[in-house]
Order: structure tokens, then sequence, then C-alpha cells
């Protein structure tokens, strides 16, 4: 019998436990439970360096607070368990991670938009948290074979966002597309979380050309703080510098 690996991750103990315990009873299930966004991460990573990798992740949609952002591997954040890791940014750091993983949101109630967040970042299914266990085991056995599960009742709102959110990522790809190359590298050291000094470090330019830079780029996006075109530019589909890599090389092209 093929068994299916599943982690509850909650941070409500006696709903983790109560509905572990539920799966469990199954012949073909097997569970573990995870209390926080950062207790999942290091059990995901130790599946996988032990070869027994979690089929689907259940993730509560109000899952601990939230970070600057997860890092594209599947890691614990900076700050070990001190650290937060809300419902949707788990979510997409998982899918990063390791994309084999199917996630499935659970949800206390129907929230058009979140759930919309939650498909985009790359969860295949949003559920009740008092749905029925039959149901439950329905939306996971669906995942595992690709399918996507949403609420009947949530699928026009849902649509209705995914169709605003395009729009918007549209208005913000063009307007990534009026930055420079150079303004474009800069604006993907923000999206990394780097400070003036350490982008003018990693691109070999002083202080004040990348002060110069990062006012052009928010002036060029429309926005008025670096948080702002970090989420703009992660519309836009912009990623992270990679910071195991060198971004430009001294004397290249885009100096």
């Amino acid at each position: 019998m093929v068994r299916i690996r599943v982690l509850v991750v909650d941070d409500h103990r006696i709903f983790a436990e109560s509905l572990a315990a539920a799966l469990a009873a199954e012949p073909d299930v097997e569970v573990s439970a995870a209390g926080s966004g950062p207790a999942a991460l290091r059990s995901l990573e130790r599946a996988a360096a032990e070869g027994r990798r979690f089929d689907v992740l259940l993730v509560d949609a109000d899952l601990g607070g939230n970070v600057q952002g997860i890092r594209p591997a599947v890691s614990v954040p900076d700050g070990g368990e001190e650290g937060l890791v809300d419902g949707i940014s788990l979510v997409a750091g998982v899918r990063t991670g390791q994309p084999a993983v199917r996630i499935v949101v659970l949800a206390e109630k129907d929230d058009p938009r979140r759930a919309a967040l939650a498909l985009q970042a790359g969860a295949s299914g949003w559920v009740a948290k008092d749905c029925s266990l039959s149901r439950l085991l329905t939306v996971i056995r669906g995942v595992l074979r690709d399918e996507t599960h949403l609420p009947p009742a949530l699928l026009t709102g849902v649509l209705r966002e995914l169709t605003a959110a395009r729009k918007h990522r549209t208005e913000s790809e063009r307007l990534v597309e009026s930055l420079t190359p150079r303004e474009r590298e800069v604006l993907r050291c923000m999206v990394a979380g780097l400070g003036r000094k350490a982008v003018a470090e990693r691109l070999f330019l002083s202080p004040h050309t990348v002060r110069t830079h990062m006012q052009n780029v928010l002036g060029k996006l429309g926005v008025h703080s670096t948080l702002a075109a970090v989420a703009l530019a992660r519309r836009a589909g912009v990623g992270p510098v990679d910071l195991a890599g060198d971004v430009v090389e001294r004397g290249g092209q885009l100096a």
C-alpha cells in the first residue's frame, strides 16, 4: 500500500493534534504535526535528508506572524524558533524549495482575496477547518492528482481577485521595464533586503551613486518607500538577487 505522508502545520495545538489523530486512523495516511512555520521547515528539511519527503502539507491560513521574506530554499529563517512564518509565506517558500509537495490551506472562514493569494503562492487547495474528514481526504488525494480544490462559493470571488492581480502585475511589469539595467539590478538587491551600503559593495558603486539609483527606482515605479518598491517588484515577477553568486563583474557592461 502506498502511504500518503502528511504534515499538519497549525499553531493551535489541540486542533493540530486532533486533526493528525483523525488522519492517522486512515490506513494509507502517515501524519506528523508542526506548531509553527520554522518547525514545519525543519521537518521538511529533515524528511528530505532522510529520503522520506512529505507529500502534502495542511497549513493553517492564520499561522503565526509574518517575516520580510523567506529564503527560496526550504530553511529556517534567521532567528530560529523566534522567527515567524505566516501561512501564505510558508506556502511560497515550500513550493519554491520542494515543488513536489502539494499544499492545502485550512481556513476558519472563506476569504476570496486570501484564497487567491494562497493559489498564487502555490497552494493546491483551500478548505474550511470545519469540513468533514471525508471531504478533507478527498482534497488530499485530489491535489496529489494535480487537482485544485476550492469551495464552490469562493470560485467567483477568487477568479475576480486573480483577474485583478493579473491587471496589477501587467502594470507593474510595465513600470519595471522602464528601469535601466543597472536600476533593475539595484531593485533586485532591494528585493533581497540589502541596504544601501551592501548594495554599494556588491555592485562596486559609491553609496551616493546607489542612493541616486534607489531614488530613480522609486520615482520611476511611482512609489515612496523601499517596501512599496519591493512589493511592486514581486508583483512584476522580479526576484531577489542571488546572494550566493556575483551580480556583476567589476568593469562589466552594467557598471
